[in-house]
């Protein structure tokens, strides 16, 4: 009951001020970003550790030509060598 009267009211001001239209609309789209950037960072950063019995260390089973940075620029990491000792 109450959902459908908050909506009622939202449909009522936007048709009054059509100019919050894309201000929402922005909003929206930043917020679900944001959101999604978060749980990128969570699932596959290597700095989070989820399972701490199986996986205590999850950055040493990271090879040197797995990109887990967002936005490389000028890194080829296909090309890239070890150059740190196997723990």
């Amino acid at each position: 009951m109450m959902g459908s009267l908050l909506g009622g009211r939202f449909s009522r001001h936007c048709k009054r001020h059509p100019g919050l239209i894309p201000l929402i609309g922005f909003i929206s789209v930043g917020l679900g970003s944001a959101v999604l950037y978060l749980a990128r960072l969570a699932l596959y950063s290597p700095d989070v550790s989820w399972d701490r019995k199986n996986n205590p260390e999850p950055w040493n089973k990271l090879s040197p030509t797995d990109q887990y940075k967002f936005l490389a620029v000028s890194t080829d990491y296909k090309s890239l060598k070890k150059e740190r000792p196997s723990f």
